[in-house]
């Protein structure tokens, strides 16, 4: 991959920042933090802009090289972050652009660009755990429409969400039985009860389908191929999802190391060497960024991105820890506080460590599966592996 900028794209690079720097100023405070609704209009609100200015294409119609030179510059320069609707921007509205119909994408895309529609991700399930394909909430076809019933779990922004990007089971157990739809969070049947987190904030929630009807139409991919359109959202939500924050988190240590020297821990020899590595992790994971994003969708790479940053962000935040002391802990406002909690669930969301390294293993450097892992384990849940045949390399847990 060329990593050099034709004068092009450098243009590009200089007029955003010029608008830049022209807006930012002018916006208004940042909500409160625990206030979603405001937050949702506030994240919406700057996603607007963008698309008046004729920057939201960005996020995922313009060539890879501008798309890299929005997302660092927007986090270079402190613009708001995606926010309530990362989940539209970053993870449904690319597997919609990739895998949706041509009336799908004239529906649902330029509502997600221009701030309208926020969306929300109904995957993981109370019962299913880390095994994705165990899902249970089962949609029953009824003409044109499916008849939806069962509950998600750990549902960011369902409270402020307009649409959800629903698993359901339409077939047999296991990943050949499972449909992507896009529910409308305002039908009749859907409750939503809010989850607090220990950052004390209702991000999460649990949502509850009763007999919840959804159009046919609102199936992306065909009926029983939904575990393969997953794939394509997950290797969105590991592999492109996190441009930013990568870019974030290289300004946070700069941060770090500023705040170090001003209060003598600079003098630490062994703080210094750990700087140091996590430069060296950030920029490595940076450069590995810009890779995954020229693939389009991503892929493996997304899994070996995913398993990486998420240690490296963790340590980047015990470092901010160990630099400032009690006062991180004391000081809830603080971002580095705020940004600590944060990095505690990084290693579970969007597929945890070991179901990481499983994909690496397995699907990078072609190990078997271990013992314990799968046709003699739970097999009422993957009835399609037998123990004579090697299991499908698409089945994954996340």
């Amino acid at each position: 991959m060329d990593l050099t900028y034709t004068e092009e794209e450098e243009s590009f690079r200089h007029g955003l920042r010029a608008w830049l720097g022209e807006v930012l100023p002018k916006l208004p405070p940042k909500p409160d933090p625990a206030d979603w609704p405001a937050r949702r209009a506030y994240d919406t609100g700057w996603q607007r802009m963008l698309y008046d200015a004729g920057y939201a294409e960005a996020h995922w119609d313009a060539p890879a090289v501008r798309r890299l030179i929005f997302l660092e510059e927007t986090e270079q320069a402190g613009a708001p972050y995606t926010g309530a609707n990362f989940v539209g921007l970053l993870h449904a509205g690319p597997t919609i652009a990739a895998e949706g119909t041509a009336d799908q994408r004239r529906r649902w895309l330029p509502p997600i660009l221009r701030g309208d529609e926020v969306w929300c991700q109904g995957f993981s399930e109370p019962e299913a755990g880390s095994d994705l394909a165990g899902l249970r909430t089962r949609a029953v076809r009824d003409g044109d429409t499916y008849v939806v019933s069962g509950s998600k779990i750990w549902t960011s922004h369902a409270e402020v969400a307009d649409w959800c990007e629903l698993l359901v089971r339409t077939g047999p157990p296991g990943h050949r039985g499972i449909s992507w739809l896009a529910l409308p969070m305002s039908s009749a049947g859907v409750t939503v009860r809010p989850l607090r987190t220990l950052a004390g904030t209702a991000e999460f929630a649990e949502v509850f389908l009763d007999g919840v009807r959804v159009p046919a139409a609102n199936r992306v991919g065909e009926e029983n191929d939904g575990w393969r359109v997953t794939m394509v959202t997950l290797s969105f939500e590991r592999g492109t999802a996190f441009v930013g924050e990568v870019v974030g988190c290289r300004r946070v240590l700069g941060e770090v190391a500023r705040a170090a020297r001003a209060n003598g821990r600079w003098d630490d020899v062994a703080l210094r060497r750990r700087l140091g590595r996590l430069a060296a992790e950030f920029s490595v994971l940076w450069r590995l960024t810009q890779w995954n994003v020229s693939q389009g969708a991503p892929g493996v790479g997304g899994s070996v991105f995913k398993l990486r940053y998420s240690h490296a962000r963790q340590e980047l935040y015990d470092a901010a820890a160990e630099v400032l002391g009690p006062s991180l802990a004391l000081d809830g406002e603080h971002e580095w506080t705020a940004g600590r909690l944060s990095s505690l669930s990084y290693t579970i969301a969007a597929g945890t460590s070991q179901i990481q390294k499983n994909i690496v293993a397995e699907r990078i450097l072609g190990l078997p599966k271990g013992p314990g892992r799968g046709p003699d384990r739970r097999p009422d849940r993957r009835p399609e592996q037998r123990p004579d045949r090697r299991p499908d390399r698409r089945t994954e847990e996340r």
